[in-house]
C-alpha cells in the first residue's frame, strides 16, 4: 500500500497467493487422477505423522501464546491469562462431552471471549 497503492497491494497479494494456489491445484488434480496407486498411498501414510506433528506444534504454540502472552517458555504468574485457560478448558469439555462441530465451538468461544474482553 505504501509503495504502489491499492493496485500494488493487490498485485503483491496475488504474487504471494497465486503460486501456492496453482501448486495445490496441480497436486490435487494429480492426486485425484492417481489416488488408487499403492505408492501414492504409501507416501501419504508416511507423511501422516509429520503432518500431525506440524499441526500439534502450531496448536501448542497458539495455546502457549494465548495463555502466557508470549512465545517464550518463561512462566510468570503475572502474565498467565486465566480467561484463556477457562475458555480452553470449557471448549475442550464441550468438545469431548457433546461432540459438536469444532468450528461451531471455536466460533462460540470467540464470541464469548470477545464479549468478556469487551466488558473487562
Amino acid at each position: 500500500m505504501r509503495m504502489a497503492g491499492f493496485t500494488g497491494a493487490i498485485v503483491a497479494t496475488l504474487g504471494c497467493i497465486l503460486p501456492s494456489a496453482i501448486i495445490v491445484t496441480i497436486l490435487a488434480y494429480l492426486y485425484k487422477k492417481h489416488s488408487n496407486l499403492s505408492i501414492i498411498q504409501g507416501i501419504l501414510s508416511g507423511l501422516r505423522p509429520a503432518i500431525i506433528a506440524l499441526i500439534a506444534s502450531a496448536g501448542l504454540k497458539i495455546l502457549q501464546f494465548s495463555i502466557l502472552g508470549t512465545s517464550e517458555l518463561t512462566f510468570d504468574s503475572n502474565t498467565v491469562n486465566y480467561i484463556s485457560i477457562a475458555l480452553f478448558v470449557t471448549a475442550l469439555f464441550v468438545l469431548r462431552r457433546w461432540k459438536p462441530n469444532p468450528i461451531t465451538v471455536m466460533f462460540g468461544t470467540g464470541i464469548i471471549g470477545g464479549a468478556i474482553y469487551l466488558f473487562i
